[in-house]
C-alpha cells in the first residue's frame, strides 16, 4: 500500500483512498464520478463491490501476519438505495476469524446515509 492512502491494485485505479487500516477495521473513502455511474445515473454495482471487497480485505489484513494472503471465497453486497455522484466512505471490520476462514462486514455511507452494505467470507492463504 502506497504511503499516500493510495489502495493499490484495481480499486486504485479506481481511486480508493485507504484512510486507515488497523486492528481488523479499516475506512476507504472514495470520490464518485460521473464515470463511474451506470445508464440510469447511480452509482455502478460493480464499482461498490470492488469497493467493499477492498475495505474488508484490507480489514483482514491489518489483523495478520505478512505471510497471510486474504482471498474472497465469498462475497454478498445489498444496495441500499442508489449511490450517487460525491463522496461517499466504507467501513470494513473483521467479524469472526478462524484458522482458514474469515467473516468480514463492511458499510458504505454517502451524504450521511447508508447506500450498502456488505459480508464476505475470506481464505487466509499462506505464502
Amino acid at each position: 500500500m502506497a504511503d499516500d492512502g493510495a489502495s493499490g491494485g484495481f480499486a486504485g485505479r479506481l481511486g480508493a483512498r485507504v484512510e486507515a487500516s488497523d486492528d481488523g477495521s479499516a475506512r476507504i473513502t472514495f470520490e464518485v464520478t460521473d464515470e463511474h455511474l451506470n445508464p440510469a445515473g447511480t452509482l455502478h454495482g460493480g464499482v461498490l463491490a470492488t469497493l467493499v471487497d477492498t475495505a474488508m480485505g484490507t480489514a483482514v489484513r491489518s489483523a495478520t501476519g505478512e505471510d497471510d494472503v486474504p482471498a474472497t471465497s465469498q462475497l454478498t453486497v445489498t444496495y441500499l438505495r442508489p449511490g450517487t455522484t460525491g463522496p461517499l466512505v466504507v467501513t470494513g471490520r473483521l467479524r469472526t476469524r478462524g484458522e482458514h476462514l474469515t467473516v468480514c462486514e463492511a458499510e458504505v455511507e454517502q451524504g450521511g446515509e447508508a447506500i450498502g452494505h456488505a459480508v464476505a467470507t475470506f481464505a487466509l492463504l499462506h505464502r
